[in-house]
């Protein structure tokens, strides 16, 4: 009992430690190694191997707590209007300064602050744009209940409509992307000046040429924001992930609910 106790114990304290290195590699060997540690824990205790497998697969049906607690009951806008906002405090998202002033040393002007609220879920947008590249940077903080991160965002608008993407966001997303978007997902971990470069290469390989792509101002950014919520509001209706609530609600369908948690299988796997 003692050998399978300080066993666990190994493996669980290994798994925290190689989860802490921002390389891909020993984070997958992370979250491999917490399922192990489960195993271990749950075999040593009950003797049973089909118990400890059980144990360490709950651990890809915890999402469902989530899901069947607050998603199921989630209401969404079908039009998210922005309006300016003022940026959230420095205890809220004490990097913001430091994020802008990387993002301008990129040659990216600050264009403005913007946002919406709805009930105790809020997203703020700091936009830039770079008028050589005609390439559009944000950074974008979400706010849900006691949850806030942040992610950042570079996009580059086709005359064709296609809308080339390079983004960090760390979470699963729940929604589909509109087919328009062709996106470019990088680390959480990635600073801007490699997300950017990661955005240009992004575009070579692809031959998309700075000609080829539409150029921008403060309004038309603000509206092609709105556009892109609302379209890709209308997408998931039409996809079945969402599912009319009211005239002017939408929530997630069951459908939707076990899309959002193959999502979490797909990220599980990336790590």
């Amino acid at each position: 009992m003692l050998f399978g106790l300080l066993l666990t114990l190994g493996v669980a304290v290994l798994s925290v430690a190689l989860r802490s290195y921002q390389t891909t590699f020993a984070q997958k060997l992370g979250a491999l190694g917490v399922l192990i540690a489960s195993f271990l824990a749950v075999y040593f205790i009950t003797g049973n191997a089909a118990w400890g497998v059980a144990g360490a697969a709950s651990w890809l049906f915890l999402p469902w707590l989530e899901i069947l607690t607050r998603i199921r009951t989630l209401r969404l806008p079908k039009e998210k209007r922005l309006r300016p906002k003022n940026p959230p405090s420095n205890s809220l998202f004490p990097a913001l300064d430091e994020i802008s002033r990387e993002i301008e040393n990129e040659g990216f002007a600050h264009v403005n602050d913007a946002g919406w609220d709805w009930e105790d879920y809020r997203q703020f947008f700091r936009l830039f744009y770079k008028t050589d590249d005609r390439a559009q940077a944000t950074i974008c903080l979400n706010e849900q209940h006691d949850l806030s991160f942040y992610y950042l965002r570079i996009s580059s608008r086709a005359k064709d409509g296609i809308v080339w993407t390079t983004w960090n966001y760390p979470l699963s997303y729940g929604l589909k992307l509109t087919p328009q978007f062709r996106i470019n997902r990088q680390r959480p971990d990635q600073t801007f000046w490699q997300l950017y470069q990661s955005h240009r290469e992004f575009l070579r390989n692809h031959s998309v040429e700075t000609t080829s792509l539409d150029p921008l101002d403060e309004e038309r950014m603000q509206t092609d924001i709105e556009n892109d919520l609302r379209d890709q509001i209308a997408h998931n209706v039409r996809a079945g992930v969402l599912k009319p609530a009211a005239d002017d609600e939408v929530k997630y369908s069951w459908r939707g609910m076990i899309y959002l948690w193959c999502q979490f299988l797909l990220d599980l796997m990336r790590l």
